[in-house]
């Protein structure tokens, strides 16, 4: 008998994408625990974990109006440690979604991704 691992999406409620992620999630029947980042916040030990695994460059989100409105010496020179606080002081600066399917991270959202990872549960 397989225990199957908690699957755990992280983003922000009103973000269209992390919308679409869930919508797609609910339409295949495939139970997940969300976590809101603007409600619960993001757990530093979690988002250093996240770093090692999907390099902290990848989790920044240097494109939306979050890190377009920051200061110029709150983003520069640009670290591991400095991006690290900057996304536990602005959460809507991670990239979203983020899927924790108990094996692997998967970034953003896709629907023919999403199909492989869940293909044994579709």
């Amino acid at each position: 008998m397989s225990i199957t691992q908690p699957i755990n999406l992280y983003g922000i409620a009103n973000c269209d994408t992390v919308k679409k992620a869930r919508k797609w999630l609910n339409e295949q029947g495939i139970e997940y625990e969300f976590h809101d980042y603007k409600k619960e916040g993001v757990d530093e030990a979690r988002l250093r974990e996240w770093s090692r695994e999907l390099g902290w460059e990848a989790l920044l989100n240097r494109r939306g109006t979050t890190w377009r409105k920051l200061d110029e010496g709150e983003k520069s020179p640009l670290d591991e440690e400095r991006a690290l606080r900057i996304m536990m002081d602005h959460s809507s600066i991670i990239k979203r979604p983020l899927l924790d399917d108990g094996h692997r991270l998967t970034l953003g959202f896709k629907p023919e991704i999403y199909s492989e990872l869940f293909a044994d549960r579709v």
